[in-house]
């Protein structure tokens, strides 16, 4: 059938939940806030997107490079560039585009 989910997805999960519920308690913690969200938002978006793709299709497609980097571009220009013009809650930070960069190609070297 479909590929299992992953763990390491599941985790990403309880801990983007975690930072939630810090947050709405007004718990900031620097770098869990500003930096790691953004470092496992490539991952995640991927692997669901590999995820759907194999559960509807019930083929192993798996993301390439050029997906992997199209995504990094896609969410830097949509939370980095966009966003912020659109609402204060965001601020377009170069450092967020690291960490999407960073994650994204941990995801890509993991995943081979």
């Amino acid at each position: 059938m479909g590929k299992k989910i992953s763990y390491w997805f599941l985790l990403g999960l309880v801990a983007w939940a975690g930072i939630l519920l810090l947050r709405r308690n007004g718990i900031y913690i620097p770098f869990i806030n500003n930096h790691f969200t953004d470092l496992i938002t490539v991952p995640m978006y991927c692997y669901l997107i590999e995820y759907m793709m194999n559960f509807l299709s019930y083929d192993q497609w798996k993301p390439d490079l050029k997906f992997v980097l199209t995504s990094i571009l896609y969410l830097s220009f949509l939370f980095e560039v966009l966003c912020p013009k659109m609402s204060d809650r965001f601020t377009g930070d170069f450092l967020d585009v690291l960490a999407y960069l960073v994650g994204g190609m941990i995801y890509y070297i993991k995943s081979d």
